[in-house]
């Protein structure tokens, strides 16, 4: 199944502790359903010191479900996405606007 959300995309969180929080996607994995967003669904990581690297409490932006993102829309709200055949290339569209994402 073609994906509907996909790296780069500007989204809303839609539940969860983060709702209403906006971002973009740094990462997708398909295979668990999950996106890392950035700014969104932050956690506390602890860090050893190194030479290289200083120590101490990190925060790291921690996936969440694809179920609770949806794509934002020029106007700035939340919509879904669905695919069109655009002459013989398949792309992406908001179904609020009808504008190619």
């Amino acid at each position: 199944m073609a994906a509907k959300l996909k790296k780069g995309d500007k989204v809303i969180v839609l539940a969860g502790k983060d709702k209403g929080k906006t971002g973009e996607i740094a990462s997708v994995d398909p295979k668990s359903g999950k996106a890392v967003v950035d700014g969104v669904n932050i956690a506390i990581r602890h860090q050893r010191q190194t030479q290289s690297a200083q120590g101490g409490r990190l925060p790291k932006a921690m996936p969440i479900d694809l179920s609770n993102l949806a794509v934002v829309d020029k106007n700035g709200k939340a919509t879904r996405v669905g695919f069109r055949m655009d002459g013989d290339k398949k792309v992406r569209f908001a179904k609020t606007t009808g504008d190619v994402i």
